[in-house]
């Protein structure tokens, strides 16, 4: 049976008022009610095998055009999130079938209480992906990908990772390394692992300051990539994921 979900219910619902999406151009409008759902979905308000609300009953409840809420429906299939079916509805997927490195489902997935299991599950990915990268790039680097990582260390030291700006130069050091591998396969996971890193790190300062400063970890990344040493480059990469996770797992814990 479908399920209400309040949150659903767009940014008049934090005032007391009807339930709508806040109006918008098409695009936006579909985007903001793609968000609200799979939101929903992510947090658990809507389980694997629920029916959402019917397409007319949706329309009507948050006063949005059926094509709206079609348009956002087909989003949420892209991501493998839900499927549609003549008259069975819209049903939610096994987590299994979810695009779970999808950039934005990994901000549905932050966009409030993270599942715990999912963090520790990204920082796995990364403790697997990041070290052979940094190993690789140790190897293939060229001058324009060091300069690169000097910027984006530069910019990370100059306004930090407690602000957006220093979140997007964290994203953008590793991504460099990732592109330094000259591998395909790896710099497709760019987009996914940089999201993964801009979004841990938010969670870790939801509550407070980070514990400690993690720049110094990503300096001596790369120092070893910059030097040519590749076992030094994964040590220091390897370290540099335990260590936030652990940052993580502290925060987790409060």
């Amino acid at each position: 049976m479908a399920k209400e979900d309040p949150s659903l219910r767009g940014d008049e619902a934090e005032t007391g008022a009807s339930a709508k999406i806040a109006r918008g151009p098409g695009r936006r409008l579909h985007g903001a009610i793609a968000h609200k759902l799979g939101t929903a979905i992510l947090s658990g308000q809507y389980a694997p095998g629920d029916v959402l609300s019917g397409e007319v009953a949706f329309a009507e409840e948050l006063e949005v055009s059926r094509s709206a809420y079609r348009e956002a429906i087909q989003v949420l299939t892209a991501k493998g999130l839900v499927e549609s079916r003549p008259k069975a509805g819209t049903r939610v997927l096994p987590r299994t079938r979810w695009n779970l490195l999808d950039p934005e489902v990994l901000a549905w997935a932050f966009a409030g209480e993270p599942d715990i299991q999912f963090v520790r599950d990204l920082f796995e990915l990364r403790a697997i992906v990041e070290p052979a990268a940094a190993r690789l790039a140790a190897q293939r680097r060229d001058k324009e990908d060091l300069r690169l990582m000097k910027e984006a260390l530069a910019a990370m030291r100059r306004h930090t990772l407690a602000t957006e700006l220093g979140r997007a130069a964290d994203r953008d050091f590793h991504n460099a390394i990732l592109n330094a591998t000259r591998n395909d396969a790896l710099q497709v996971l760019s987009a996914s692992i940089g999201a993964a890193v801009n979004w841990t790190t938010q969670y870790k300062q939801r509550a407070r300051a980070l514990p400690r400063n993690p720049i110094p970890d990503h300096v001596r990344v790369y120092d070893a990539i910059a030097a040519g040493d590749p076992a030094a480059a994964s040590e220091a990469m390897g370290a540099l994921v335990d260590l936030a996770l652990e940052d993580t797992a502290s925060a987790m814990e409060r």
